[in-house]
């Protein structure tokens, strides 16, 4: 299993350097050597990236392979963040656990331990051979209509991706099978409270709409001859709400990329080569 830390030395040669504590999220601290998932010792093989709001790695038993994603501890300032990191897991492992059971969805894995302690910011799931769904890859016939079967299954169950307009969301296992993974900010209402129900169901069904316009994108992007559309036709069917969050989303990541630049933790070209630069990291599975 290749490292996505190979050429990080080239690259801090070239003026960049690890990225600071703060934009961390164990901040100086890499993710644990052995965690205890179901009863089995893991020990980490690879760290697949390292950013603000998590750090993830895979962790290998006698048996299977997992990936745990550490969330955010590390303080910004006096401010304590171990309550952000607690929330996003604890937000995420909802979401696997909603969509348990269906194929194309990662398994959750339960409680990550270490040293015998739950570490409450930390989740994890079985490992998926593979690799994201490259630009311009072809994928066969049945890819798109298998992932579509995933995508509305997830909306029958009440909840919305959010997060499908990037590619790298999008798996492609070792048989060619669609797999669509990292819920980290998808939406979904607990179907026991009626009252969030009513007045949240417009903005789940908005996303879920959302959800299906980015699948289509990468349908005609990857697979025209299915939907006899093209690039020009996606741009002329896009939903005003997604203009609206582009005219948000766009500049606040340019002047983000601006400040780590500022800082030498990313290149001019825009790339990142902290210790796992995760932007540029080619990510194998999930």
């Amino acid at each position: 299993m290749a490292t996505v830390a190979s050429g990080f030395g080239d690259e801090v040669g070239m003026g960049t350097r690890p990225r600071p504590a703060t934009f961390r999220a164990l901040g100086a601290a890499d993710p644990p050597a052995t965690i205890a998932l179901a009863g089995e010792t893991f020990r980490r093989v690879e760290i697949l990236k390292h950013d603000s709001w998590a750090a993830t790695a895979v962790y290998r038993s006698a048996t299977r392979t997992a990936k745990c994603k550490f969330n955010r501890t590390q303080p910004i300032g006096f401010l304590p963040m171990t309550w952000l990191g607690r929330a996003l897991a604890a937000r995420e492992q909802w979401f696997m656990d909603r969509l348990a059971g269906i194929e194309g969805v990662p398994v959750s894995l339960g409680t990550v331990s270490v040293n015998g302690h739950v570490v409450p910011t930390a989740i994890a799931h079985e490992w998926i051979d593979g690799h994201a769904l490259a630009e311009k890859e072809q994928v066969d016939d049945w890819f798109f209509p298998q992932l579509e079967a995933i995508l509305d299954e997830a909306h029958r169950r009440g909840v919305a991706h959010v997060d499908l307009h990037k590619r790298e969301n999008i798996l492609v296992d070792d048989c060619g099978r669609p797999c669509l993974i990292d819920y980290q900010i998808s939406f979904g209402i607990p179907a026991e409270r009626r009252v969030a129900s009513l007045l949240l169901g417009g903005v789940l069904r908005l996303l879920q709409r959302c959800d299906r316009y980015h699948l289509l994108k990468h349908r005609v992007k990857h697979r025209p001859d299915q939907v006899g559309l093209s690039l020009s036709d996606m741009q002329r069917m896009r939903p005003w709400w997604i203009r609206a969050h582009r005219c948000v989303a766009v500049p606040f990541r340019t002047v983000r990329r601006r400040l780590l630049t500022a800082l030498r933790v990313r290149s001019r070209s825009g790339h990142a080569f902290s210790e796992a630069f995760p932007e540029v990291a080619h990510r194998r599975a999930a």
